[in-house]
């Protein structure tokens, strides 16, 4: 999810907005070490996630190899990055779309064809792709679910544009009669691979394009699921747990617990939910780093909300400070 280009690039970015916030050399240099560290501690990955597409039958078995003869009652798609790959599962059973397959076959009763046309590293600047390749086939999904955001933050996309990507593409998708559901920029506050006060400037702009997702979905039919609130509290108490060995992408554990919470506004989007309310997420996402020693950083480097680094704009295309997929 975090790239080199990201890390490499730190120096320029926060150099000038140090500069406009009066901050000192010092701190710059203090922000720039941080950046290398967390480039030698999060491993570049190069690698695919397992694959899971086929068919899945309500008695749990599955995946069937799909035949355009088969007969399926939905057809449901993943789009995204390496976390809607499922990147950093072992299996395909632990992939995120791969749970959601089996979890609406079993409580539907229904056959669930599942298809993922994610690909590792994309920002929201290839959503709009992923779909038209999917077109391109005349195929139409019943049921899309997108994980996207994390690497638009690592690349410095800005936060309006990459919230409005996403919003046109949940827009081709509910033009093609497609249930839209979509998981938003997770919480890099729970990254500890990543060191501070690093993990607070990219945390920030993380939950700031968050905020920005969801109106974008909203906005044009979709359903945002705000992930950075409902697994940040389990991924700071059992970080050993949630993550994979990389300490940056989830593990079996961290994908079940996203899709724990994606489920029910997938089930929701099909009719199939039932009487009583979706559940209400959490608002965790803004507690998380309470400890005293950041927020002595945050008011050094004036991140604590009310200097230029926790409020500066993203420019397109400038790039920050941080791994990626």
């Amino acid at each position: 999810m975090i790239n080199n280009r990201l890390l490499r690039d730190v120096g320029a970015t926060v150099a000038a907005t140090a500069a406009s916030a009066g901050a000192s050399w010092a701190a710059y240099n203090y922000l720039n070490n941080q950046a290398h560290t967390a480039r030698t501690v999060i491993p570049h990955r190069t690698d695919n996630a397992p694959n899971g597409d086929g068919v899945y039958h309500p008695d749990g078995t599955g995946p069937h190899r799909f035949n355009r003869e088969d007969s399926v009652d939905l057809y449901v798609v993943v789009f995204g990055d390496s976390t809607a790959a499922g990147l950093g599962a072992e299996t395909a059973d632990e992939t995120p779309g791969v749970l959601l397959a089996r979890r609406v076959a079993a409580e539907t009763g229904r056959r669930i064809r599942y298809g993922n046309k994610s690909i590792v590293g994309a920002t929201s600047k290839g959503l709009a792709a992923q779909i038209d390749a999917m077109l391109i086939t005349r195929e139409r999904p019943d049921v899309a679910v997108i994980l996207i955001g994390a690497n638009d933050i690592t690349a410095r996309n800005g936060i309006s544009a990459s919230a409005r990507r996403l919003g046109h593409a949940v827009r081709l998708l509910d033009d093609i009669g497609a249930q839209v559901v979509v998981g938003t920029c997770p919480d890099f506050g729970v990254i500890t691979a990543i060191p501070q006060p690093l993990r607070t400037v990219v945390r920030r702009w993380g939950l700031r394009l968050a905020a920005a997702q969801r109106g974008a979905v909203r906005a044009a039919g979709g359903r945002p699921v705000p992930l950075a609130d409902l697994l940040a509290k389990e991924f700071l108490a059992k970080p050993e747990h949630m993550f994979s060995p990389d300490r940056f992408h989830p593990s079996a554990a961290g994908y079940a617990l996203a899709a724990d919470h994606l489920i029910p506004e997938v089930l929701a989007a099909i009719g199939e939910w039932g009487p009583a309310p979706l559940p209400q997420p959490p608002e965790v996402s803004e507690a998380v780093e309470g400890d005293r020693i950041v927020n002595r950083l945050r008011r050094v480097l004036r991140l604590d909300g009310r200097g230029p680094v926790a409020s500066a704009p993203m420019p397109e295309n400038e790039q920050v400070v941080v791994p990626t997929d």
